[in-house]
This record gives structure tokens, sequence and C-alpha cells, in this order.
């Protein structure tokens, strides 16, 4: 069994009337990198707030790195980034830092010296340009969120809890991200971080935990949930847009379950009892050009679809969840 950076058992908050996280329970070991997945209103930062103990949880229990989560000492272990950012606007982004960093109990020219390596790591300090001389709000949007990470970062904690960390972020800005929590993995470092976007848990996540309405739908490692799930998958390319021959075998619900196009290719799931030889046959018989007709495990996307509903996502993904 490994050792768990966070155990959380049974836990439940409400507000008000409002039952905001259902008798949820997970185990994260240390050293991975976990997505906590949900739409708005799943109870993700509310899950992240209690873990952090700024809120407490109503029942149940949550341990962190192996003490109870309300233990002081712990502050110092862990690293956040809020899904608010929050920076002195005025101040220089290198006196934010020495702030943040002298919270956590760091000084002089250590601190300085961490400070000075993150700018370079993170390209705010580079070709001349050194924004660390500069006032947060003459900074862009990505690159404040950068000094905010920074900020959870100076203290090298083990524990690192990002919420929404993506959301906003330009490419280039997100790859930075995506590097260092790749980074932080292979130090030994345990990453949690919630996301509505699923195309960064697959390819960042060793395991996953999908949320809807508070409660869990799901938890597993990513390549075993993709895994559970596959077999009932074909990505289909097809020269073309499809005729009505085509089309009738797609909208034959004996061989089709669903089929989603996306622009490229159609996704197309298999219905129950049929084959992907008899689809194939019945395309091929229809008179249809294929460029590609492969078996593919489905999308965490996908699963996170099926698993909380698609209208569901629809209402709850508008903003940061």
């Amino acid at each position: 069994m490994p050792e768990l950076a966070i155990e959380v058992r049974d836990v439940v908050k409400r507000y008000d009337h409002h039952l905001a996280v259902k008798s949820l329970s997970l185990s994260v070991p240390k050293g991975a990198v976990y997505g906590l997945l949900g739409p708005n209103g799943a109870g993700k930062t509310t899950t992240i707030r209690m873990l952090l103990n700024i809120i407490a949880p109503d029942s149940g229990s949550v341990k962190i790195l192996g003490s109870p989560h309300n233990d002081p000492k712990l502050v110092d272990r862990i690293g956040y980034l809020p899904e608010e950012r929050g920076l002195y606007r005025k101040m220089q982004v290198r006196r934010v830092l020495r702030f943040l960093g002298e919270l956590k109990g760091l000084r002089g020219s250590d601190l300085d010296r961490r400070i000075d390596s993150w700018l370079d790591r993170l390209q705010l300090r580079t070709n001349g340009q050194d924004w660390g001389a500069a006032k947060v709000d003459e900074l862009s949007r990505g690159m404040q969120q950068k000094v905010q990470f920074i900020g959870a970062l100076l203290h090298d904690p083990e524990l690192v809890i990002l919420d929404e960390p993506f959301s906003g972020l330009d490419p280039i800005n997100a790859q930075a991200l995506k590097d260092t929590v790749v980074d932080l993995k292979k130090r030994g470092r345990t990453v949690i971080f919630s996301t509505h976007i699923m195309d960064n848990a697959e390819r960042l996540c060793d395991s996953v935990c999908i949320i809807a309405q508070g409660e869990k739908v799901l938890d597993g490692g990513v390549a075993e949930v993709r895994a559970a799930h596959g077999g009932r998958m074909v990505a289909l390319g097809l020269e073309g847009a499809p005729t009505s021959a085509v089309q009738l075998v797609l909208n034959n619900r004996a061989l089709v379950a669903r089929a989603d196009d996306s622009n490229r290719f159609l996704e197309v799931e298999l219905a129950a009892g049929a084959r992907a030889p008899d689809l194939l046959k019945a395309l091929v018989d229809a008179g249809a050009s294929i460029e590609r007709f492969e078996l593919v495990r489905p999308s965490l996307h996908r699963i996170f679809l099926e698993k909380v509903g698609a209208t569901h996502v629809e209402d709850g993904m508008s903003g940061q969840g």
C-alpha cells in the first residue's frame, strides 16, 4: 500500500440548505499528480478548501501528509495556488515574492536566490528584461499568474495544490506550468490540481477523481479508467462528407450507438452487441471511402461526458468551476 499524501474519508460539507460535498472519499499517493475534475459548482474548490483547513468539513476526516488537516505544522509543507488570483498590484514583483517567501520562513540571500531562479525558469527574467523589477499591474495576466505560481513554490513544498491553474493561460504560459508540474513529480513532490480542461488532465495526471454535484462519480488511474471504457470506440476517417448511404449506416442503431463529428474524423461508439468488423463491412458496402478505421480508447473528455452528462457539463463549465 503506497504512502498517502492525502486521505479523505466520507467528507460532507453543507452551505445552508445546499449540500456542496456528499460523502467524498479519495486517496492520493505521495509523489503522484492527481486531477480533481468537474464542472462549475461540482464541489472542487470546496474540497480543496477543506484539504487546506480554510473551511472545516461538517463530518468525515481529512489527513494531509499523515497528519490531521488542521495541524498547524502543515502550513509550511504545502504550496497553494488559489482559483481567485490575488497579488498586490501596485507592488514590485520581487517585493511581493519576498513577502510571500517570508510568510513561509524564508529569509535573506537564500530567498533572493530562490526568487531569481524561479524568475529565470519561468522566463520572467530574460533577454535583458527583468519583470521582477516591474509592478504587478504592469504584467500580463499570464505573467501575473506565473508570479503567483512562484509564490506557491518558493518554499519547496512537499504537497502542491493548484486550483484551476491553467484557466486563462495562453499556450506558452500553460506549457511552462505543465513543465513545472512534471518536474515537481520527478522530484517526488505530490501535485493535486482541479481543472475542467480534460486534455491537461489526461496528459499530466497519474490518477483522477471526477465529481459532479458534490459527489464522486469516478476515481482511478488515467490509464486504467480509459482501458475500462475501451473497446467500443472507433475513430473513423472518411474522404469527404458522408453520403446519404453512409449516413444511413451511421444512423443504424443496431451498429452505432453514437457518432460524434470531430471535424477531422468521427468518434463512433459501437452499439451493444455490434462488432467493429460489422460496421466496417456496412460502410464499405455503402460505398464509403475510408481513410481511417481504428479501435481506440475513449478520451478522458468522452468518459467525463458519459459520467457527468453532456447537458450538465455545458451548463456548468462556462466559467472556472
